[in-house]
Formats: C-alpha cells, structure tokens, sequence
C-alpha cells in the first residue's frame, strides 16, 4: 500500500497508521484463513480505531479475509 493511501486512511479515520503497521506487524506469518487469527485481528484493528466492531460486521470481515477477498481495491472501497 503506498505511503498515500496510508496518509488517506490516517486523515480519513484518525488512526495512526503506525499502530496499525504494529498490529500487521503481529499478524505477519500468521494464517488469516484461520477464523480465529482473523477474529483476533479484526478486534485488534477495532480496538485501535477504538470502536466495537459489531458482530455482523465482524462475521462479515472474517469471512472475506478466509476467502482471500480483501485487497488494496477492497480496502478504496470501504474507505468511500
């Protein structure tokens, strides 16, 4: 992702984009077509935009992070 898509996403949500390199960071290596890793990591990231992640939307997020779904293009979409 490039350094302007980050800057985007900082000023857009107001979370620092530090913070989430950390949690991906964490993550890296880490099979997120497992359900629980990809649980574990929708929660960090709700807990850094400090926000509870409703559970339909959570569903939803694991679900297209399990079936390879979630891209950069995924990722512009969400952000409008």
């Amino acid at each position: 992702m490039s350094q302007d898509m980050f800057k985007k996403i900082e000023k857009k949500t107001g979370v620092d984009m530090n913070s989430v390199s950390k949690v991906a960071n964490a993550f890296n290596g880490k099979d997120i077509k497992d359900e629980k890793t990809a649980r574990d990591l929708v929660k960090q990231v709700g807990k850094i935009a400090g926000k509870k992640v409703p559970k339909q939307t959570e569903d939803m997020i694991v679900n297209m992070l399990m079936k390879n779904k979630v891209n950069e293009s995924t990722i512009k979409k969400m952000m409008k």
